[in-house]
């Protein structure tokens, strides 16, 4: 019988950029993310003669999941699968679709291969996919970080249960993946050495702002977090403008409603798209102003979600 895993994105609202060298696919520093409950990924698995993908209903090869998939059966014992994965928003696009696909992969595996790996096991075990992935495995306030590098939940979701609305500037893959846009970035980047120094410091607040439930400090860590990995894309060589003209136009917008009392603050990844984290009560009005801006394809309002698991039969 086939198996099935749903996972949920997740947004780091302290980024990281960056891997240490050598195996394990671990970052260079710590982050901490929330989980969103409306962007899902459901994938199954099932025995096969030989391993295949399809990724929203088309045969694909993936060398990302070939090389994950190689690099687990080092460890487990896991045959030959068909993995059919399916997204209910835009893949390779800036909204963390790494993250779920691959915690998603890892659970409905675990689960249907019999490994009984714990959910730190099963972190560890996403994050050799993807960095991110390790975070999605768990719902609500997440952390990665050293020495062991396995997302630990900090606050579940229905404890500060704060909105995201994400606008969508631009739904297409990005020409350079975070992985190749990471590595160009630690090599070249004249800012690289200053990214990693302040890393922990900002960590450790951050934690303490998630702790303390104060909305003021975690959108100021928060929007200094991505402000400085951006900075560091754009020092690269060539330099990495994930940035369209809407998504600018998106965080001049978003300055303006906190300037007029709107609890809400923003971040962004290695993409165009703006995500703009609010009090439950100014989603609406957030996402009035934003899908109304030139340039914003659509917008997805979410909650935050609960962590990677298999679904009901």
């Amino acid at each position: 019988m086939p198996t099935t895993a749903i996972a949920h994105s997740n947004i780091a609202l302290l980024k990281y950029w960056g891997k240490q060298d050598g195996p394990g696919n671990r970052p260079d520093t710590p982050s901490l993310s929330i989980t969103l409950g409306a962007l899902t990924t459901t994938t199954t698995v099932e025995e096969a003669d030989a391993d295949a993908l399809q990724l929203d209903g088309r045969p694909v090869h993936d060398a990302k999941i070939e090389r994950a998939l190689a690099d687990w059966r080092r460890d487990y014992p896991i045959g030959p699968l068909a993995i059919s994965s399916r997204n209910d928003f835009p893949t390779a696009a800036g909204l963390a679709s790494s993250a779920s696909g691959f915690a998603a992969l890892a659970t409905a595996i675990d689960a249907h291969c019999g490994l009984r790996l714990s959910d730190g096991e099963r972190s560890a075990m996403a994050r050799r996919g993807s960095g991110s992935a390790a975070r999605s495995i768990h719902g609500g306030f997440v952390a990665l970080a050293a020495p062991d590098w396995r997302g630990e939940a900090v606050l579940a979701p229905d404890a500060w249960p704060l909105a995201v609305v994400v606008a969508i500037t631009a739904p297409e893959p990005k020409a350079v993946s975070s992985t190749v846009g990471m590595d160009r970035s630690k090599a070249t980047s004249p800012y690289y050495p200053a990214w990693g120094a302040t890393a922990d410091a900002d960590f450790e607040a951050m934690k303490a702002a998630v702790g303390q439930r104060d909305f003021d400090a975690l959108g100021e860590l928060a929007e200094a977090s991505f402000l400085k990995m951006h900075a560091l894309m754009l020092s690269s060589r060539p330099a990495l403008i994930y940035w369209r003209g809407a998504s600018v136009e998106c965080l001049r917008a978003i300055r303006e409603l906190r300037a007029d009392g709107c609890r809400v603050f923003a971040t962004m990844d290695a993409g165009p798209q703006v995500k703009a984290v609010c009090v439950p009560d100014d989603a609406e009005r957030v996402e009035a102003v934003l899908k109304d801006i030139p340039g914003v394809v659509r917008t997805l309002r979410s909650g935050l979600g609960g962590g990677a698991r298999v679904a009901d039969s």
